[in-house]
């Protein structure tokens, strides 16, 4: 039986349209069409402190998980826009993501995308 293959979006980007044109709308479909087995997103930096101002945005997260995509958020950058408990209340998992992101990083089986 052969690994599962993963993708993993890192988002970074202060930047909405590229939350919705790219790295939502390419996370999302790659689990709703299966261009993935397993797919994750990563909230990281300006993007954490985006999502907890856009309602828009925060209602697409919730497709995005009710769809399956494992959705973390890195604490240290939700932790110095002083928004973790707020990403922690729309249902991420807030966490220290620089080792999570670096065993992904040696995975074979996985690709990591950053916007």
């Amino acid at each position: 039986m052969s690994q599962p293959n993963k993708l993993v979006v890192v988002w970074t980007n202060g930047d909405r349209e590229v939350a919705i044109r790219m790295a939502f709308m390419y996370t999302l479909n790659s689990k709703l069409k299966e261009w993935w087995d397993e797919v994750s997103l990563i909230v990281w930096g300006p993007s954490a402190k985006l999502l907890t101002e856009d309602t828009s945005l925060q209602e697409y997260i919730g497709k995005i998980k009710d769809a399956g995509v494992d959705v973390l958020a890195c604490k240290a950058c939700a932790d110095s826009y002083g928004v973790s408990e707020m990403l922690e209340k729309m249902g991420l998992d807030v966490k220290y993501t620089g080792q999570v992101l670096t065993g992904f990083l040696k995975d074979e089986n996985t690709r990591v995308i950053t916007v």
